[in-house]
């Protein structure tokens, strides 16, 4: 499968680490949430915070080595989204099927509603993978522009 010219495997290649590090916040902060830590100290195992450092380094990355131009940002954030979106999905589905609240399902963190409702999972995964990654897209193209500009010389490809 390609995406703008670029086999899957290259994107997954490009941010293979980043993309463990996000599964590996987003188990932890259900596991810490799970085994009764409390959430004043599991929000700070942030999923919101991954994403904010995922849009930065793809941005800035993308164009320091060439991976590609301001389109290929957009897959990598779908993939990025993805990955957290389908832990928060399954961590609430986990939470309708036990009935016992987590960090993704708390109120607090569902709009002041019970979070434990199949509208929340799939909210998490069709809009918070889609809507989510092309608003990290709009604001990493922006900062990407500011790479492209301050760095010195180099041909970029503006395709």
């Amino acid at each position: 499968m390609t995406i703008f010219g670029k086999p899957l495997s290259d994107y997954v290649a490009f941010q293979k680490t980043l993309l463990i590090l996000i599964a590996v916040v987003g188990v932890s902060r259900l596991a810490l949430s799970m085994a009764g830590a409390p959430t004043s100290i599991v929000k700070w195992v942030s999923l919101s915070a991954m994403a904010l450092v995922g849009l930065i380094y793809c941005a800035v990355k993308v164009p320091k080595t060439g991976f590609g131009t301001y389109k290929h940002l957009w897959p990598l954030y779908v993939m990025q989204a993805g990955v957290a979106q389908v832990i928060a999905a399954s961590a609430i589905i986990l939470a309708i099927f036990t009935g016992a609240d987590n960090i993704y399902s708390l109120p607090e963190y569902s709009g002041g509603t019970d979070g434990k409702t199949w509208l929340h999972a799939g909210a998490h995964l069709i809009l918070g993978t889609f809507v989510g990654s092309f608003l990290a897209w709009i604001v990493g193209s922006g900062v990407m522009f500011l790479v492209k500009k301050l760095s010195p010389s180099r041909s970029y490809s503006t395709v």
